[in-house]
């Protein structure tokens, strides 16, 4: 009997493959995607990786190593209308669909009577390919993180089905441990400890001397590595517990019009969550990293769980006072809304005031943004940010493609 399959597919330099679809000229050139300030590159084609450019170097950098690429500012907003193809297409593929990330799926990867997981595997890649543009490399395997080793190896543009155990072995064999998602450096020098260093030296690890050193995050691995699926397809994204919005400023800044600026953009697009996942916050807190690398973090218990940019923007008003030091630049800011209850598990209280006013422009403001664009209606205080809103790639970023299990 042939073992339940699961298969992973990954795009090919996603940002990049993205920008190819809609600029053809850029196929076969050293391309690399910048970060919004155009400070550093956040994906680079294989052409830009031969001229030794690695993911996060500074702009000034790369044009020293690769003086003839093209470097292009990110645009989340295309990056998802592609994903969601993609996603569109998989599910054409197969019952069950994860989405995981902007270009990573995991799925059910049991082809029909007579059909071979290697076929399956190429007929998928070809789709994906020919329709939405973008090259993806698929991987099928007994569970989702030796599909995930699979397609990695099968890089780029491959499809790979290893469902023989002799083959997985041999597989694991040649892979450091660290290309285990959810090993990283630590993980992976506490294992070396033990003397193991390969995938094949985890998987053939005593399970509970894994589980000891690891917790169960490991002892889930160690199953997976052995054919043994330990993580299910999530093909509906868990409840939040916390909601964030936030990241950096574009530069350190110690103008108190800005940071209020940055403050009620943050506040809006926090707003935008909540109400998209019909939750109410009932703690904020702010976190300020100032450009010297100190930091600051405040958080407050609202009265009453809420979802009302008025009230939020008070409590984070209230939170970056005690964050922000006086004077010192900020360079990144964040706002986490925590204790997340829906409507109908909120309890009023006593002498809450009617908000009847504050939820009709609420709704108002939202069909118009739905209607207008995103942001055509928004808060007075974003006015010193007047560059930001007016640069388009600024109004999107990874952490707004809703639906996926991580950034």
């Amino acid at each position: 009997m042939r073992p339940h399959l699961i298969g992973h597919l990954d795009a090919d330099c996603f940002y990049v493959s993205a920008e190819r679809v809609r600029f053809p000229f850029l196929r076969g050139k050293p391309v690399g995607v910048l970060g919004n300030q155009g400070a550093c590159v956040i994906a680079k084609s294989y052409e830009m990786k031969a001229r030794g450019i690695a993911t996060g170097e500074p702009i000034w950098d790369c044009q020293r190593k690769c003086p003839d690429g093209v470097y292009l500012k990110r645009d989340f907003r295309w990056y998802e209308v592609l994903s969601r193809a993609m996603l569109s297409l998989v599910r054409r593929f197969s019952p069950a669909v994860e989405y995981y990330s902007i270009d990573e799926f995991f799925f059910d990867a049991n082809p029909g009577p007579g059909a071979s997981p290697q076929a399956f595997a190429e007929a998928l890649r070809n789709r994906v390919t020919e329709v939405v543009g973008v090259p993806v490399t698929v991987g099928i395997a007994r569970s989702k993180t030796l599909a995930k080793l699979v397609s990695d190896t099968a890089k780029p543009f491959g499809a790979l089905a290893l469902t023989d155990p002799d083959a997985e072995r041999a597989l694991l064999a040649r892979l450091p441990v660290s290309d285990i998602t959810g090993i990283a450096s630590r993980r992976a020098a506490r294992l070396a400890s033990l003397g193991i260093h390969t995938c094949l030296d985890f998987a053939l690890a005593d399970r509970k001397r894994v589980r000891k050193l690891l917790t169960v995050v490991g002892e889930i691995l160690w199953w997976e590595l052995n054919g043994t699926p330990a993580q299910r397809l999530c093909t509906d994204r868990p409840p939040h517990k916390a909601l964030s919005r936030g990241g950096s400023l574009g530069g350190p800044t110690a103008d108190p019009d800005r940071l209020l600026g940055w403050l009620a953009r943050n506040t809006e697009r926090l707003v935008e969550e909540l109400e998209y996942h019909a939750v109410t916050a009932g703690r904020l807190q702010v976190f300020v990293m100032h450009w010297n690398a100190a930091t600051g973090a405040h958080e407050i218990d609202l009265p009453q769980p809420t979802d009302r940019f008025d009230l939020l923007l008070d409590a984070a008003k209230h939170c970056f006072a005690r964050s922000w030091v006086p004077g010192l630049g900020a360079s990144r800011m964040h706002l986490i809304a925590t204790r997340l209850r829906r409507p109908g598990f909120v309890q009023q209280g006593l002498f809450e005031a009617p908000d009847g006013r504050a939820r009709a422009v609420a709704k108002l403001k939202r069909e118009v943004n739905a209607k207008v664009g995103r942001f055509a209606l928004r808060s007075g205080a974003t006015l010193p940010l007047y560059d930001v809103y007016r640069d388009r790639e600024q109004g999107y970023d990874v952490c707004d493609i809703r639906g996926k299990l991580c950034f």
